[in-house]
């Protein structure tokens, strides 16, 4: 079998999820065994059943954890490939939130049906910056678990494509711009396409957390706040300062 240190390259190289666990205290200290993302071994020595089923939870959340069983203490490293960030609407706050995103370790693509919008030079960060109707870039793009779909424009030609591919898909975060008014418009779209009331629950709209925010760079803070909440499944999304506990929180089956 693959040793732990190619097992762990090979599992970056190839983008995907997968967990390292080392044996931190107890008989086995210092043996490692690296799991794939469907909790697979694919180095080192088998583990218990409760191991890979916390290993498989972390890894929902990109999180890490020490943990103990019985005599063994085991630190669950989440191995992460980098999560890709659609954005749909070349306007000011996808460039904010291109920006942001990007340093925040998001690969931004940016997707508009209008050349003069979407362009390099208006999105430097972003990874990609593709040109033309969504459903016709539906072949260039992946919705996945790796992935998080923000959509910007209130046009059904805009929307209703990525909406849809998210909603087959296991995409981790689903936003759209809108009023509730236009979110309600939306949500009748998609029942019309099949869709039933728990799948359209998925698309956060009106979307980010509340704050306040007005400018453009605020609405971005406000959606990247949100999709972080989302992505580490902890915290409240409330203001630190009125929080008892712990400040950076544990999920909450662990807490």
């Amino acid at each position: 079998m693959t040793d732990a240190l190619t097992a762990t390259q090979e599992i970056l190289d190839s983008e995907s999820f997968g967990s390292v666990i080392t044996f931190v205290d107890g008989p086995r200290t210092g043996d490692k065994t690296v799991l794939n993302e469907s909790g697979d071994v694919v180095a080192g020595d088998a583990v218990h059943d409760d191991i890979i089923s916390d290993a498989m939870l972390l890894m929902e959340n990109e999180q890490h954890r020490t943990v103990t069983y019985g005599n063994d203490s085991v630190f669950i490293e989440t191995l992460a490939p980098p999560p890709d960030l659609l954005v749909f609407g070349a306007v000011h706050i996808g460039q904010a939130l291109c920006s942001f995103g990007s340093q925040m370790g998001y690969r931004v693509t940016v997707v508009d049906s209008r050349a003069a919008f979407a362009t390099e030079e208006r999105f430097p960060a972003a990874h990609r910056v593709l040109v033309g109707w969504p459903r016709d870039l539906m072949d260039q793009l992946t919705f996945d678990r790796r992935t998080w779909v923000v959509v910007l424009s209130h046009d059904p030609r805009h929307e209703t494509p990525p909406l849809e591919a998210a909603l087959k898909s296991d995409t981790r975060y689903i936003g759209a711009m809108g009023s509730r008014r236009t979110h309600g418009q939306r949500v009748e779209r998609m029942k019309e396409l099949g869709f039933d009331d728990s799948a359209v629950a998925r698309i956060h709209s009106p979307v980010g957390l509340d704050i306040g925010a007005e400018s453009p760079q605020e609405v971005a803070v406000s959606i990247l706040a949100e999709m972080t909440l989302v992505r580490y499944g902890a915290g409240s999304g409330v203001s630190l300062k009125g929080v008892e506990g712990r400040v950076h929180k544990q999920r909450p089956e662990d807490s």
